[in-house]
């Protein structure tokens, strides 16, 4: 089993992305919490899918019970119909 950090750092690493994961309430959680499991996926999600697709499909998926945020560049949350690719892409402007 896994920290939150350590699950948040394998999503930046398969997906591009920074990502904030949240108590099912939306409340902010310790990243030094243990007994997730760790992300299962080895290969990014296609560009051409939004943010809640990814949501949707593999995070809520993998992790029933928790929130997430996808975050851009700037730290700020994406909105779920903005495309994978504009997220990572804002990570190459900086």
């Amino acid at each position: 089993m896994a920290t939150i950090r350590a699950v948040e750092s394998r999503i930046r690493k398969i997906e591009g992305f920074d990502v904030r994961i949240l108590h099912a309430d939306g409340a902010d959680m310790r990243s030094d919490r243990t007994g997730i499991p760790q992300y299962i996926y080895e290969r990014a999600l296609k560009n051409s899918s939004n943010v809640r697709g990814w949501r949707d499909g593999r995070f809520r998926q993998s992790y029933p019970g928790f929130e997430v945020e996808v975050l851009d560049a700037r730290g700020h949350r994406a909105h779920g119909n903005t495309l994978l690719g504009t997220v990572r892409d804002s990570y190459l402007d900086d």
